[in-house]
C-alpha cells in the first residue's frame, strides 16, 4: 500500500524583516518533515521585491518542494514579474493559473494553484452587468474559474489532487469574519470546477478571522491563514482520498 503523503500548509505569512528570524524558523522546523510545503498566498507584505528576496533566502537550502499561489498583498505594488522570478530562482514553484505534478515514492501529486479572486457568495454576488469596471472584475473571476477548471482536468489521473487558492471558494471558511466584506473574500464561482471534479482538498488563505475547517459539497477546504491556523504550518496527511490531520 502507498504511504500517506505528509504536507505542511500555510497562508498570509507576510514576510518581511520583522519575521524574517522566525519565518526561517518555521521552514526549517518542517523541511525533511513533509513530502511537501504549500503556501496560500500572501508570501509578502507589501509585494515588494525585497521581501519577496528575503523568503527567496529562506527556501533555496531546503530539501522539500516548496509551491506556492500569489495573493493580494503579493500583487500590491504591482511587481508580480519580479517577485516570481526571485522566488523561482530559489526553486519555488510559483503557480499561476497553472498545474503541476510532483512524483513522491511512486505516487503522483497533482497541485493546481491560482489565486482566485472576489465576486461574492449567495446573497452578495456580483453580476455580470453595468459598468465596465465592475463587469471587468466579473471576467477576471472568470479567467480564474476557467483555469482552475483546466487545471483539475490536466491532473485528473493523479494518485492525488490538491487545489492551492488564496481566495475563498465557500462561505464555510469565513464564518468569524463581518458579512459585509464576505464578498471581498472569494467567490463560491471558483466551488463549481471543485464540486464537479472533486480533488482531494483546496487550501486557501486570505480570511484572518475566518473558520479552519470547510467544504464545497463533499470536498474538504482548509483556511490556512495563520491567523487561524494559529502556529507556523499546519500538516497534513493524504491517505488514499482522505486528509486529515497529521500525528
Amino acid at each position: 500500500m502507498p504511504r500517506p503523503i505528509r504536507f505542511a500548509a500555510a497562508g498570509d505569512i507576510h514576510a518581511d524583516d520583522a519575521n524574517r528570524d522566525d519565518l526561517a524558523r518555521a521552514f526549517r522546523g518542517v523541511d525533511a518533515t513533509v513530502d511537501l510545503i504549500l503556501l496560500a498566498g500572501d508570501l509578502t507584505t507589501y509585494g515588494q521585491p525585497e521581501q519577496a528576496a528575503l523568503l527567496a533566502e529562506i527556501c533555496r537550502p531546503l530539501e522539500v518542494p516548496v509551491y506556492a499561489v500569489l495573493g493580494n498583498h503579493d500583487w500590491h505594488c504591482n511587481q508580480v514579474p519580479e517577485i516570481v522570478a526571485l522566488l523561482s530562482s530559489a526553486g519555488v514553484r510559483v503557480l499561476d493559473r497553472s498545474w503541476a505534478i510532483e512524483e513522491i515514492d511512486g505516487a503522483s501529486v497533482g497541485v493546481v494553484g491560482l489565486k482566485g479572486f472576489i465576486g461574492g457568495f449567495p446573497d452578495s454576488q456580483l453580476p455580470d452587468f453595468g459598468e465596465p469596471l465592475l463587469r471587468q472584475v466579473y471576467a477576471e473571476t472568470t479567467d480564474e474559474v476557467d483555469a482552475l477548471a483546466a487545471g483539475l482536468e490536466a491532473v485528473a489521473g493523479s494518485d492525488h489532487r490538491i487545489v492551492l487558492l488564496h481566495y475563498s471558494p465557500t462561505a464555510s471558511t469565513l464564518e468569524g469574519e463581518p458579512r459585509g466584506i464576505w464578498p471581498f473574500l472569494g467567490t463560491d464561482r471558483l466551488a463549481e470546477p471543485i464540486a464537479e471534479h472533486k480533488p482531494d482538498v483546496v487550501l486557501h488563505g486570505h480570511t484572518h478571522a475566518g473558520t479552519f475547517e470547510g467544504s464545497v459539497g463533499s470536498v474538504p477546504v482548509f483556511n490556512v491563514a495563520v491567523p487561524v491556523i494559529g502556529r507556523d504550518f499546519f500538516v497534513f496527511e493524504l491517505d488514499g482520498a482522505t486528509v486529515h490531520a497529521a500525528a
